[in-house]
This record gives structure tokens, sequence and C-alpha cells, in this order.
């Protein structure tokens, strides 16, 4: 039987885990089940869906956060809980710059807090970057999987639909911030005043031109190439765990 249970993503210690791949849309953790050895679901709960797997050897956890870094940090927090010491956001963005396009991957070095949910732990002059040496990690796992890959900072916020949207990403786009996505800040910046060791990989769904509804639909039914996107940004997240993991 689990000690610790935790109340949201409902699994407790006693699983031997380090790491985990952190998607938002529970449906995204059975595409990470195909890349590993007997992945085995322990709880669905909300948002929150854990599987638990092996790659090469390494015990896995898969937790979706659902969206937004509020729902994002409640999974950080309770998976930190229980052992947990290095987590990987897999999940989608919308480009902000012109030349990258459907299907590349934003491997992010920093983000820009236009979030709620990182505010609410500490005054934004605090940094939202992940931990260095999982980032290297990601960069050369990136580069080994032959990904079209451009890292640097992104946007988080929490809005889709306010007036002011297209405003907002012309904004930071003349800025040079690469793509816009919820979760990473609250993710970087609850890693490190937690010590968890972090990093993020988005696969690109919209380009900056693009539509949005038309770009996430065409997502969802597999249509173009973020569907490899998102393989890659799986396989990416894998290897750079395996690969830090034997440095210790």
């Amino acid at each position: 039987m689990e000690t610790n249970l935790q109340p949201h993503i409902r699994i407790g210690n006693g699983h031997e885990v380090q790491y985990a791949l952190l998607p938002g849309d529970p449906g995204r953790v059975e595409e990470v089940a195909k890349f590993l050895e007997d992945p085995v679901e322990l709880a669905h709960n909300r948002e929150y869906k854990t599987i638990k797997g092996f790659y090469k050897g390494v015990p896995i956890f898969v937790t979706s956060t659902g969206i937004g870094g509020v729902s994002a940090g409640i999974a950080i927090e309770e998976l930190k809980n229980i052992g947990v010491k290095g987590m990987i956001r897999i999940g989608s963005c919308g480009a902000l710059q012109p030349h990258i396009r459907l299907g590349d991957l934003v491997i992010a070095s920093g983000a820009v807090r236009n979030d709620g949910a990182s505010y609410a732990y500490i005054n934004k002059a605090y940094p939202a970057i992940p931990d260095t040496e999982l980032l290297f990690h990601v960069m050369n796992a990136a580069k080994k999987n032959g990904a079209k890959n451009h890292t640097g900072i992104v946007r988080c916020h929490d809005s889709f639909y306010t007036d002011k949207e297209q405003e907002i990403d012309k904004y930071w786009s003349e800025k040079g911030i690469l793509a816009s996505d919820m979760e990473t800040a609250a993710l970087f910046v609850i890693g490190g005043l937690r010590g968890i060791k972090t990093a993020s990989i988005l696969n690109v769904v919209v380009e900056k031109e693009g539509d949005l509804e038309g770009g996430i639909n065409d997502y969802v039914d597999a249509k173009n190439n973020s569907k490899r996107g998102e393989e890659l940004e799986i396989l990416t997240a894998l290897e750079a765990f395996v690969s830090y993991d034997s440095t210790f």
C-alpha cells in the first residue's frame, strides 16, 4: 500500500522514481507510453494521469498537468513530495518568430513570467530558468535525435482569448521571444525554489502567422508536422534523462 498519498495526482511513496515527464494533455501520456518498457497506469484523477515505465533501464513517471501554470504547479509540488528530483515539460507552443516552423522544437532557456502561478510563489524579479545541467543534456539529446530545434526564451501566459492577444504577441515577438506556452514559467520558478532539476521542451503547433484554432485542431488530428515534433520531444526528453542519470 502506498504511503504519503498525494491528494491530486493520487500516487504516493514507494515507486523509487526520480524523473518525470510532464505533458499537459492526459492523452499525450499514452503517446509517451509507446516509448517505454513495461508501462503501467498508476492513477487518473481530474487532469492528472500518471503512468510508470522504463526507458533504457531508467524508471520514469509520466504525469499530465492539464492546462496552465496553476494546474501544473500542483503536479510539480506533489511529485516532489514523493521523491521526484528531475522534471521535463513536454508541451506545445505557438511560435513568435517567423523562422520557427510546425514541428520544430523550442528548448526554453528562460521564460517571461506573464503568468499568475509563478507570481503567486515569489516576486517577478526572481528568474524563471531551467537547471543548467539538465538543459545541457536536453540540447545534446535534441542534436542526437536530429530534431530541428531553437533554444531561447519563451513567454508564459494565462489566456488565449483576451481582446489584446495579437498586440501582446507582436510586442514579445519584437523583443526576440521565441514562442508562447502556459506552464514553463511555473515549472522553472517552483523548480528553482524547491531544488528540482527542470527543463522544458515545446513542440510548435502554431506558426507565427498561423491560425490558433486551425493549428491546434490539426495537431489533435495528427494532420501535420506537429505530430512528428511530439515524437521528437518525447524522445529528446527521455534521452536527456538517461544521459543525465548516467552522470551519477
